[in-house]
């Protein structure tokens, strides 16, 4: 059959303001067709593309059609280099020490690529969102998966938690080592009420993982299993937001980051879309003695993003913290349950009456 010859495939779109319809063109010659030079079958297939692509009024392949209009916000250069960190002084000494191993010295710090990059957005949510309102600072927890020297998800959660310092956050660092294997008995050690207590602390979490034998190390997940989803009354995770990355010593993977996402939906929390997976972690950051810091690329570029959009995501809902966590569930167990408790003690009264023991 002649339509055969007709390169019915591979259509040419133009994208711009007004729909434009497919052009059809023959396999050979490249000439646009026309329906005067096809089989019938041919004509048919080419009016029906273009009635369609008229119809649905999607005629591009990326459906720019359907996009909602965007706004492009400008950079503030008043906020250039601006940081909203706690300063030594207001800080708590101790938690300072304790929980702020990533700071660096403040003669190194003005010039550190943190303090240079172009955060103007989220600087500016933070200033009129929580700091011009007096507002508690948002509570990040940071944890990390392995207890190597030199444990790059640990460099990599420093490196995220600069970022989050300067936005302003009341950012701690959890150091994993010394908790105990997961067991029934050993809640009440010190490592593990640590943890639990910084997680009800929290208004978000950080989680960074080694990828390790396709998925998360133990080190890491142990730390979610000591957290429980409720105490009494308090649930340690629900409703928190949550960021995740990965490190892998190997070429790009999205196991541990795809395993931390279940986790985080399986605590009740918020996942960002956004997510960083390092791959061949120890090219990525600079030796010891110039710090360890992440060098430039893409991967601290995207981690730079997951940062930044933890943080615009975080105020945007823990305003409504309580709202999140309310369930119909959760509120029909509770009716029943003082239903019972009514009909219990209305019972325990007629039996008292009946008795004649009142």
């Amino acid at each position: 059959m002649r339509v055969l010859g007709t390169k019915l495939a591979s259509h040419s779109f133009e994208i711009g303001h007004r729909l434009s319809l497919p052009r059809l063109s023959h396999h050979r010659t490249g000439k646009p067709l026309s329906t005067s030079t096809v089989s019938p079958l041919g004509r048919h297939l080419i009016q029906h593309t273009r009635t369609h692509a008229t119809m649905n009024g999607h005629g591009d392949l990326s459906n720019f059609h359907a996009m909602r209009p965007s706004l492009e916000l400008a950079v503030d250069p008043a906020y250039i280099g601006a940081s909203f960190g706690i300063t030594a002084d207001e800080d708590e000494p101790a938690v300072r020490g304790r929980y702020r191993p990533f700071l660096l010295p403040e003669n190194d710090a003005a010039d550190d690529w943190v303090a240079q990059l172009e955060l103007s957005t989220a600087l500016k949510l933070v200033e009129s969102e929580i700091l011009e309102k007096k507002l508690d600072r948002l509570r990040i927890l940071v944890l990390y998966g392995s207890l190597r020297d030199r444990s790059y998800s640990r460099l990599l959660a420093y490196e995220a938690s600069r970022i989050l310092f300067r936005l302003g956050c009341d950012v701690r660092v959890y150091d994993p080592a010394g908790l105990p294997q997961k067991d029934d008995v050993q809640h009440i050690h010190p490592k593990v009420q640590e943890l639990r207590e910084l997680s009800k602390w929290s208004d978000g979490h950080v989680w960074i993982s080694p990828e390790q034998h396709g998925n998360l190390t133990g080190i890491f997940k142990q730390q979610i299993d000591w957290i429980p989803l409720s105490t009494g009354s308090v649930r340690p995770t629900q409703g928190r937001t949550l960021a995740i990355a990965q490190v892998s010593g190997g070429s790009q993977s999205f196991n541990a980051v795809n395993s931390l996402r279940i986790l985080g939906r399986w605590m009740r929390m918020f996942t960002i879309p956004n997510q960083s997976s390092v791959p061949q972690a120890y090219t990525q950051f600079t030796p010891e003695s110039e710090g360890s810091r992440m060098i430039p690329s893409s991967n601290r570029g995207r981690l730079v993003d997951c940062m930044e959009e933890l943080v615009k995501y975080t105020i945007a809902m823990r305003p409504h913290f309580d709202l999140f966590g309310d369930r119909f569930s959760e509120r029909e167990e509770r009716r029943l349950k003082q239903e019972k408790a009514e009909a219990d003690q209305t019972t325990a009264l007629s039996g008292s009456l009946a008795s004649g023991s009142l």
